[in-house]
């Protein structure tokens, strides 16, 4: 960190997602926009056999009636080319802030690493927020740190309608999204449409509307058969069940947890769509972090209180997380906070404690030189009587 070349390899690494999704949605911008012209190329091109003369009154009006709808056409291309620019648009100044902020981060100031890393935090702190749907206060953190250019909003936003419709159990809003996200979501091989659909037809089902559900079933559950066989195959024999059904296998589907399972599909489906990651950045750091303190002796009654994980909260935090891998055991002195090491070697008390060299130097100094007093204990002991210790 303290070499100018080291920072902004750093930066790089830090920020991989920060630049990701604009540059990603960039590249999709501009791909709308161009299949949008190609498709006003193609319009045009129909104008050469209609500028041929009429031979009689039919065929001008036939030309008249052509005219206008490709008029109606290329209105319509051109509205859309408007909002695909504006896209393209907003996703390249989304991109050039980004790489701005990168580029100017630098190496951090001596003591000012605290002050370096304020903006990557508020930025994680505002990822955190969107994913768990406090948009508001997460708005207001993005606007008070001026980071608003540097964080996502915008892909919360749009599909924040489709979610909260969800929760209510309403699957049409987010229906409607997958329709103008179908091509993206089959290209990905996305359940998300078809659980949707799969979840009307079973409120159908709970409603005891059986011909309804039937009539549902064949127009938007057929299609999928190819690729969800078994799952279609288990909501058409729930048919004859009802539902109430007693068998669990059938019981499955009239879950109340359902609809929360669906929150949690689309969120999935919306962060592979817009590049983002599947978990929330605070999440990783926080495993980095602990994955990297994890080890047997944190559990420990007795261990040392400056450890995150003596509190039960880190503990919960820290559960399943793999232990800290050490090739070498290091020992981290409890007066001085010094590692322990051959030029400050660990000493151990008879009754067990272990403390580096210039601890027992300087509890030994309070009395006078000759006797060294256990700060854990409050015992007493001569310092002939301390025993260094080797570390392996």
């Amino acid at each position: 960190m303290a070499g100018g070349q080291q920072a902004p390899d750093l930066a790089e690494k830090l920020e991989s997602t920060l630049l990701k999704v604009p540059f990603e949605a960039l590249k999709r911008a501009a791909k709308d926009r161009k299949g949008l012209i190609d498709e006003a190329s193609e319009a045009l091109a129909a104008l050469g056999p209609l500028s041929a003369p009429a031979a009689d009154a039919a065929q001008q009006r036939q030309q008249l009636a052509a005219l206008d709808a490709l008029a109606a056409r290329l209105s319509s291309l051109k509205r859309r080319l408007a909002d695909a620019s504006r896209a393209e648009a907003d996703e390249a100044a989304r991109c050039r802030a980004r790489l701005e902020h990168v580029a100017a981060l630098g190496a951090p100031a001596r003591g000012g690493t605290v002050a370096w890393n304020r903006p990557r935090l508020d930025r994680i702190l505002v990822d955190h927020l969107l994913r768990s749907d406090c948009h508001a206060t997460a708005a207001a953190l993005a606007a008070q740190s001026g980071i608003a250019p540097l964080c996502d909003l915008h892909v919360f936003d749009g599909a924040r309608r489709a979610s909260d419709a969800l929760r209510a159990r309403d699957a049409a809003p987010a229906l409607a999204w997958c329709g103008e996200q179908r091509a993206r979501l089959k290209k990905l091989k996305s359940p998300l449409e078809f659980k949707l659909r799969l979840q009307e037809f079973v409120e159908l089902l709970r409603q005891e509307r059986r011909l309804d559900a039937v009539a549902y079933a064949r127009r938007h559950l057929a299609p999928w058969a190819g690729q969800h066989m078994p799952e279609l195959q288990r909501a058409l024999g729930a048919l004859a069940f009802g539902p109430r059904p007693r068998c669990a296998r059938y019981a499955a589907l009239f879950e109340d947890e359902a609809w929360q399972r669906l929150v949690e599909l689309f969120h999935r489906e919306l962060f592979r769509l817009a590049a983002l990651p599947p978990e929330s950045l605070l999440t990783v750091h926080m495993q980095a972090g602990l994955t990297a303190l994890n080890n047997p002796a944190a559990y420990r009654e007795g261990g040392s209180r400056e450890d995150p994980l003596h509190l039960p909260t880190f503990r919960a935090l820290a559960a399943g997380l793999p232990h800290a891998k050490h090739v070498h055991s290091t020992l981290v002195c409890a007066v001085t906070r010094e590692v322990m090491s051959d030029a400050n070697p660990a000493m151990v008390l008879p009754n067990g404690y272990v403390y580096s060299r210039k601890a027992v130097e300087a509890l030994a100094a309070a009395h006078g030189g000759g006797r060294v007093t256990c700060p854990k204990t409050g015992d007493t002991f001569g310092v002939d009587e301390l025993r260094r210790a080797f570390i392996v």
